[in-house]
């Protein structure tokens, strides 16, 4: 599994219309950890990043790698 940045996360909540609680809710984790990650506050597990990815992914977010342009998020296409 790929990296995600604290920014990616929040691109990708506000795609998707997710608060945080929402979001630790879907992954499982406390509230406290996903802002902390988001704000870069502490050190997260990689095991609560990829709770987090799964989570967004599972909601229909693509996470786009750093080809050169950046690290980035896009909605799936509808299948």
């Amino acid at each position: 599994m790929l990296i995600m940045t604290p920014a990616q996360c929040r691109a990708a909540r506000a795609l998707i219309e997710w608060t945080q609680p929402r979001l630790a809710e879907a992954a499982k984790l406390g509230l406290s950890t996903v802002v902390d990650f988001e704000k870069s506050r502490r050190s997260v597990s990689e095991d609560a990043i990829a709770a987090i990815r799964l989570a967004l992914e599972g909601a229909g977010i693509e996470f786009i790698p750093e080809n050169g342009g950046g690290p980035g998020v896009r909605l799936q296409k509808p299948q």
